[in-house]
């Protein structure tokens, strides 16, 4: 199946270094950030993998739970996750999902459907496309879709400020310009008439009648 922005998460159940779980039941009533890697014991994902550890605070204080995903056994992630500590500094502490019969991988199309049952003998050549990330909003839609190739590792303070502005955005009716970051201005959807928004506002930048320009809301 294709996904694309706003469509239902597709849940599953699966083994991860943490226990069995329910996707759609793990994420309860706040926010998610899955993120999938290729193979274990490769060196950008392992880079990637204890950087998010770091970074997990972060989520945390924004009601965002972290989760990975490999095509290899959760046996497998055990012993990765103790090289990420050595060579990162950083000790995984968010699950990570074990997909050897690569069900996940193609349930969320990053690969196609004929591509077998099992991890055993495939390489990260033949996983690439397992480099997505995927930001899930309260609701189980999917708010947010990256994928990088395996020779860049991904961005996740970019992850992180997206995150911000959805969270934002979904109170408020308001859009985050280019660049955006925490505590600058942004701009008026449609939806907010120019009543509203006097009402709201007082005043606003216009340097175009549909560019209408506001302090953050708090």
């Amino acid at each position: 199946m294709s996904i694309r922005i706003n469509d239902e998460a597709p849940n599953f159940t699966a083994e991860t270094t943490q226990g069995n779980i329910n996707f759609h039941e793990w994420i309860g009533d706040g926010w998610a950030v899955l993120f999938s890697h290729p193979k274990d014991f490769t060196p950008v994902c392992t880079t990637e993998l204890g950087y998010m550890a770091k970074l997990a605070p972060e989520f945390a204080k924004r009601n965002t739970k972290i989760i990975g995903l490999s095509v290899d056994p959760v046996s497998s992630h055990g012993k990765w996750a103790v090289d990420i500590e050595e060579t990162q500094g950083a000790k995984v502490n968010y699950p990570m999902i074990g997909d050897p019969q690569l069900k996940i991988a193609k349930l969320y199309d990053m690969l196609p459907a004929d591509a077998g049952d099992t991890s055993e003998g495939r390489t990260p050549a033949t996983n690439a496309t397992v480099r997505t990330v995927f930001v899930v909003g309260p609701d189980k839609k999917v708010k947010l879709m990256l994928t990088y190739p395996m020779s860049t590792g991904r961005n996740f303070d970019e992850v992180l400020r997206v995150l911000d502005s959805l969270q934002l955005t979904a109170k408020h009716k308001v859009a985050t310009p280019v660049n955006w970051k925490p505590g600058e201005d942004v701009i008026l959807t449609a939806a907010v008439s120019n009543d509203e928004a006097k009402e709201k506002y007082g005043t606003w930048k216009e340097p175009k009648p549909y560019i209408r320009i506001v302090p953050q809301p708090k």
